[in-house]
Protein backbone atom coordinates (compact mmCIF):
# COMPACT_ATOMS: atom_id res chain seq x y z
CA UNK A 1 0.00 0.00 0.00
CA UNK A 2 2.82 2.45 0.89
CA UNK A 3 3.94 2.35 -2.88
CA UNK A 4 0.54 2.98 -4.10
CA UNK A 5 0.43 6.08 -1.76
CA UNK A 6 3.79 7.08 -3.60
CA UNK A 7 2.31 6.65 -6.87
CA UNK A 8 -0.89 8.85 -5.84
CA UNK A 9 1.21 11.85 -4.22
CA UNK A 10 2.85 11.50 -8.15
CA UNK A 11 -0.37 11.45 -10.18
CA UNK A 12 -2.35 14.20 -7.41
CA UNK A 13 1.24 16.74 -8.40
CA UNK A 14 0.80 15.88 -12.25
CA UNK A 15 -2.95 16.58 -12.09
CA UNK A 16 -2.52 19.55 -10.22
CA UNK A 17 -0.32 21.13 -13.27
CA UNK A 18 -2.61 19.27 -15.81
CA UNK A 19 -6.40 19.46 -13.89
CA UNK A 20 -8.80 18.46 -15.91
CA UNK A 21 -11.31 20.31 -13.44
CA UNK A 22 -11.21 24.20 -12.95
CA UNK A 23 -8.64 25.14 -10.78
CA UNK A 24 -9.52 26.16 -7.07
CA UNK A 25 -9.69 29.93 -5.52
CA UNK A 26 -9.64 29.36 -1.75
CA UNK A 27 -8.41 26.78 0.72
CA UNK A 28 -11.63 24.76 0.53
CA UNK A 29 -14.88 24.55 -1.50
CA UNK A 30 -17.43 21.28 0.49
CA UNK A 31 -19.86 20.57 -1.66
CA UNK A 32 -22.94 21.93 -0.45
CA UNK A 33 -25.70 19.44 -2.08
CA UNK A 34 -28.65 21.08 -0.45
CA UNK A 35 -27.75 24.80 -2.95
CA UNK A 36 -30.01 25.49 -5.66
CA UNK A 37 -27.29 27.21 -7.39
CA UNK A 38 -26.40 25.67 -10.63
CA UNK A 39 -22.94 26.32 -11.64
CA UNK A 40 -19.84 23.75 -13.11
CA UNK A 41 -19.24 21.54 -9.71
CA UNK A 42 -21.44 22.53 -6.74
CA UNK A 43 -21.63 25.45 -4.05
CA UNK A 44 -19.65 25.64 -1.31
CA UNK A 45 -20.92 24.71 2.28
CA UNK A 46 -21.15 27.97 4.92
CA UNK A 47 -17.02 27.18 6.41
CA UNK A 48 -18.76 26.80 9.65
CA UNK A 49 -20.61 23.77 9.20
CA UNK A 50 -18.04 21.99 7.14
CA UNK A 51 -16.57 18.65 9.62
CA UNK A 52 -14.18 15.90 8.97
CA UNK A 53 -16.56 13.96 7.77
CA UNK A 54 -17.15 15.93 4.64
CA UNK A 55 -13.40 14.91 3.94
CA UNK A 56 -13.73 10.98 4.87
CA UNK A 57 -14.85 7.97 3.18
CA UNK A 58 -14.26 4.26 4.18
CA UNK A 59 -16.07 2.45 1.54
CA UNK A 60 -13.09 1.66 -0.42
CA UNK A 61 -11.51 -0.10 2.65
CA UNK A 62 -13.35 -3.76 1.92
CA UNK A 63 -13.80 -5.96 -1.36
CA UNK A 64 -17.53 -5.79 -2.44
CA UNK A 65 -18.79 -8.70 -3.90
CA UNK A 66 -19.96 -8.68 -7.36
CA UNK A 67 -23.25 -9.71 -8.03
CA UNK A 68 -24.36 -9.38 -11.53
CA UNK A 69 -24.03 -10.49 -15.00
CA UNK A 70 -20.13 -9.35 -15.55
CA UNK A 71 -18.61 -10.50 -12.67
CA UNK A 72 -17.24 -6.76 -11.29
CA UNK A 73 -18.47 -4.04 -9.06
CA UNK A 74 -16.80 -0.36 -8.81
CA UNK A 75 -17.13 1.64 -5.24
CA UNK A 76 -16.37 5.01 -6.50
CA UNK A 77 -15.04 7.74 -4.15
CA UNK A 78 -16.33 10.73 -6.08
CA UNK A 79 -17.13 14.56 -4.70
CA UNK A 80 -20.95 12.45 -4.58
CA UNK A 81 -19.07 10.29 -1.91
CA UNK A 82 -16.40 13.15 -0.25
CA UNK A 83 -17.89 16.69 -0.24
CA UNK A 84 -14.71 18.09 0.31
CA UNK A 85 -13.52 16.89 -3.11
CA UNK A 86 -15.11 19.82 -4.54
CA UNK A 87 -12.64 22.10 -6.59
CA UNK A 88 -9.72 19.95 -5.88
CA UNK A 89 -9.93 17.67 -9.22
CA UNK A 90 -9.29 14.51 -7.78
CA UNK A 91 -11.24 10.81 -6.89
CA UNK A 92 -10.34 7.62 -6.92
CA UNK A 93 -12.69 4.62 -6.95
CA UNK A 94 -11.83 0.60 -6.03
CA UNK A 95 -13.10 -2.68 -8.53
CA UNK A 96 -13.52 -6.03 -7.19
CA UNK A 97 -13.84 -8.81 -9.77
CA UNK A 98 -14.79 -12.30 -9.27
CA UNK A 99 -12.67 -14.75 -11.49
CA UNK A 100 -13.51 -14.28 -15.00
CA UNK A 101 -14.98 -10.97 -14.27
CA UNK A 102 -14.79 -7.77 -16.48
CA UNK A 103 -14.98 -4.00 -16.40
CA UNK A 104 -17.05 -3.62 -19.44
CA UNK A 105 -15.50 -1.63 -22.16
CA UNK A 106 -15.88 2.03 -21.18
CA UNK A 107 -15.07 5.49 -20.81
CA UNK A 108 -14.03 8.86 -18.56
CA UNK A 109 -14.72 11.63 -20.21
CA UNK A 110 -13.26 14.18 -17.96
CA UNK A 111 -10.41 12.33 -16.31
CA UNK A 112 -7.32 9.95 -17.01
CA UNK A 113 -7.22 6.97 -15.03
CA UNK A 114 -4.22 5.07 -13.02
CA UNK A 115 -5.34 1.84 -11.97
CA UNK A 116 -3.16 0.05 -9.13
CA UNK A 117 -3.44 -4.01 -8.87
CA UNK A 118 -4.55 -4.45 -5.35
CA UNK A 119 -4.95 -8.53 -5.49
CA UNK A 120 -4.42 -10.71 -8.17
CA UNK A 121 -3.83 -10.05 -12.01
CA UNK A 122 -6.13 -8.41 -14.61
CA UNK A 123 -5.68 -7.73 -18.42
CA UNK A 124 -6.16 -4.47 -19.13
CA UNK A 125 -6.39 -2.28 -22.18
CA UNK A 126 -7.27 1.08 -23.81
CA UNK A 127 -8.05 1.73 -27.67
CA UNK A 128 -6.70 4.95 -29.52
CA UNK A 129 -8.73 7.07 -31.84
CA UNK A 130 -7.12 5.10 -34.76
CA UNK A 131 -8.60 2.15 -33.30
CA UNK A 132 -4.96 0.19 -31.87
CA UNK A 133 -5.55 -1.75 -28.65
CA UNK A 134 -2.86 -0.94 -26.34
CA UNK A 135 -3.26 -3.61 -23.76
CA UNK A 136 -0.94 -6.06 -21.03
CA UNK A 137 -1.16 -8.40 -17.99
CA UNK A 138 -0.83 -6.28 -14.82
CA UNK A 139 -0.16 -7.79 -11.31
CA UNK A 140 -0.44 -6.74 -7.61
CA UNK A 141 1.26 -4.03 -6.93
CA UNK A 142 1.43 -3.07 -10.57
CA UNK A 143 -0.09 0.36 -12.46
CA UNK A 144 -1.20 1.01 -15.67
CA UNK A 145 -2.80 4.20 -17.31
CA UNK A 146 -5.84 4.81 -19.33
CA UNK A 147 -5.83 8.34 -21.16
CA UNK A 148 -8.85 10.34 -20.46
CA UNK A 149 -11.92 9.74 -22.80
CA UNK A 150 -10.44 6.49 -24.17
CA UNK A 151 -12.31 3.19 -23.99
CA UNK A 152 -10.87 0.92 -21.86
CA UNK A 153 -11.45 -2.16 -19.88
CA UNK A 154 -9.77 -4.69 -17.88
CA UNK A 155 -10.87 -8.63 -17.03
CA UNK A 156 -9.96 -11.00 -14.48
CA UNK A 157 -8.73 -14.05 -16.09
CA UNK A 158 -7.39 -15.77 -13.33
CA UNK A 159 -9.21 -18.35 -10.89
CA UNK A 160 -9.50 -16.36 -8.12
CA UNK A 161 -10.69 -12.94 -6.97
CA UNK A 162 -9.16 -9.30 -7.97
CA UNK A 163 -9.09 -5.79 -7.21
CA UNK A 164 -8.19 -2.82 -8.24
CA UNK A 165 -8.00 0.69 -7.31
CA UNK A 166 -8.11 3.92 -9.83
CA UNK A 167 -7.04 7.50 -9.18
CA UNK A 168 -8.39 10.34 -11.65
CA UNK A 169 -7.84 13.69 -11.99
CA UNK A 170 -11.33 15.14 -11.49
CA UNK A 171 -13.68 14.72 -9.12
CA UNK A 172 -15.97 13.36 -10.60
CA UNK A 173 -14.38 11.85 -13.79
CA UNK A 174 -17.71 10.05 -15.14
CA UNK A 175 -17.72 6.43 -16.49
CA UNK A 176 -19.81 5.77 -19.84
CA UNK A 177 -20.24 2.26 -20.36
CA UNK A 178 -20.46 1.21 -24.18
CA UNK A 179 -22.68 -1.21 -24.38
CA UNK A 180 -25.02 0.19 -21.61
CA UNK A 181 -24.89 4.09 -23.41
CA UNK A 182 -25.63 1.89 -26.50
CA UNK A 183 -28.45 -0.19 -25.64
CA UNK A 184 -30.16 0.76 -21.98
CA UNK A 185 -30.38 4.91 -22.95
CA UNK A 186 -33.34 6.22 -22.23
CA UNK A 187 -35.02 7.22 -24.44
CA UNK A 188 -33.85 4.38 -26.05
CA UNK A 189 -31.56 5.15 -29.30
CA UNK A 190 -33.37 4.23 -32.65
CA UNK A 191 -33.35 0.83 -33.84
CA UNK A 192 -32.19 1.62 -37.27
CA UNK A 193 -29.28 3.65 -36.00
CA UNK A 194 -28.24 0.50 -34.23
CA UNK A 195 -29.05 -1.95 -36.77
CA UNK A 196 -26.83 -0.10 -39.59
CA UNK A 197 -23.83 1.16 -36.97
CA UNK A 198 -23.44 -3.04 -36.01
CA UNK A 199 -24.33 -4.17 -39.19
CA UNK A 200 -26.98 -6.51 -37.46
CA UNK A 201 -30.74 -7.21 -37.35
CA UNK A 202 -33.37 -5.79 -35.24
CA UNK A 203 -34.14 -9.12 -33.78
CA UNK A 204 -29.85 -8.83 -32.58
CA UNK A 205 -30.75 -5.01 -31.22
CA UNK A 206 -33.78 -6.05 -29.35
CA UNK A 207 -32.39 -9.36 -27.84
CA UNK A 208 -29.66 -7.28 -26.28
CA UNK A 209 -31.66 -4.55 -25.29
CA UNK A 210 -33.50 -7.11 -23.17
CA UNK A 211 -30.36 -7.83 -21.29
CA UNK A 212 -29.60 -4.26 -20.30
CA UNK A 213 -33.62 -4.22 -19.45
CA UNK A 214 -34.30 -3.06 -15.50
CA UNK A 215 -35.69 -6.62 -13.81
CA UNK A 216 -38.85 -7.00 -12.78
CA UNK A 217 -39.56 -7.04 -9.07
CA UNK A 218 -42.88 -8.87 -7.57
Amino acid sequence: MEAFFAYVLVFAAISGALASDPDLLQDLCVADFASGTKLNGYACKDAANITAADFFFQGLAKPVAPNNSVGSIPTVASVQKIPGLNTLGVSMARVDFVPGGLNPPHSHPRATEIAFVLEGELDVGFITTSNVLISKTIKKGEVFVFPRGLVHFQKNNGNKPAAALGAFNSQLPGTQSIAATLFAAMPEVPDNVLTKAFQIGTKEVDKIKSKFAPKKTD
